[in-house]
């Protein structure tokens, strides 16, 4: 059977059948997050999707191409997020996804393109396995979630009940709070900030399936977090706490309640996000009883490319990590949004 490849035009409609057809579909793979990269960050995308004789997909790949003067020029499926990569019905489609992406690559002079997939894809020059994202089975109710958590846990999401936290689920009316704890956050860790439009963009794209949760003390946001689901799985892709307030534990409140919510919700998995095995993002999901699964970044590189390491562990973006973290806030805002698009 003919396969051809050929950029994704369309509306998104016939790309999300596809993709909520197939049982590999992430919600990255959704068409909507073209529209949300576009309007937030402004990059260009090239949606390609595989097509059989009788013209149906039969495997679709959505890349972005990011150009930076600091960080070179390169394509992502899918920057941003956790998940993306190569979606297809069968290694024929694969091949001749992964061909296009190629000429992509040269077409663009970009230095690579990045896939991140949940599992490994032959035929792809190179991989990293630095990252694993942490999955909770999620049992049939919250009584049952609760008695299998552990003690220590418990106790957390106890004391921060008993100190008089309390949670609020809703959608644009929490953004400004869950916005000001994200910024601050972000620069605790020396990290730019998204724009606040990003989220903003989220949420009216997926109205459906997004909501805000937030952690209050009083009438003062102190946790906060974004939730998306799709399919069987829910996920805080997006959760900051204020520091100054640790000592209540609103962080183990506010994913409690998120658990809570995806379980009333009628999801069967819950997704903590990615992590490096060791840290302390790492232990403090592993706490829940959140299994590992294995991240794969793959990469096609051009001739006489080094694979990158555009990240927080490379020793020449430590100083600035380190400067950026003793920045006044209004300044790490204003010029956060500008740097962290070309941030995959």
């Amino acid at each position: 059977m003919d396969i051809a490849a050929h950029l994704y035009i369309e509306d998104g409609n016939s790309w999300d059948r596809y993709v909520d057809s197939h049982h590999d579909g992430t919600n990255y793979h959704q068409h909507g997050w073209r529209k949300v990269v576009e309007n937030s960050f402004g990059h260009r995308t090239m949606y390609l999707a595989a097509t059989n004789s009788q013209g149906e997909i039969c495997g679709v790949l959505p890349l972005v191409r990011i150009k930076s003067k600091l960080f070179g020029s390169f394509l992502v499926s899918l920057p941003f997020f956790n998940y993306g990569g190569l979606l297809t019905s069968d290694d024929s489609a694969a091949t001749t996804l992964l061909n296009a992406s190629l000429k992509l690559l040269s077409g663009t002079g970009a230095d690579h393109i990045e896939f991140r997939h949940l599992k490994m894809c032959d035929g792809i020059a190179a991989t990293k396995q630095h990252k694993v994202t942490m999955i909770l089975d999620l049992k049939m109710n919250e009584n049952e979630q609760w008695n299998g958590l552990d003690a220590k846990v418990r106790n957390q999401i106890r004391k921060a009940e008993k100190s008089g936290l309390r949670t609020v689920i809703g959608r644009e009316e929490l953004l400004d709070g869950f916005y000001e704890v994200f910024c601050r956050n972000m620069r605790d860790l020396g990290t730019p900030v998204y724009g606040r439009i990003f989220f903003r963009n989220v949420l009216d794209e997926f109205p459906d399936t997004t909501r805000i949760l937030s952690v209050m003390l009083g009438g003062k946001i102190i946790a906060s977090a974004l939730m998306s689901w799709y399919k069987d799985t829910l996920e805080v892709p997006w959760a900051s706490s204020n520091r100054d307030f640790r000592q209540l534990c609103p962080n183990n409140l506010l994913y409690w309640e998120a658990i809570r919510f995806a379980i009333g919700n009628g999801s069967g998995k819950f997704d903590f996000g990615r992590s490096t095995p060791g840290e302390g993002t790492y232990n403090f999901k592993k706490q829940w009883s959140a299994r590992p699964v294995q991240l794969y970044w793959q990469y096609q590189l051009r001739d006489g490319v080094a694979l990158p390491e555009v990240n927080t562990k490379n020793p020449k973006y430590r100083l600035a990590i380190q400067v950026w973290r003793r920045l006044p806030l209004m300044i790490t805002n204003i010029l956060g949004p500008h740097i962290v698009r070309c941030i995959p």
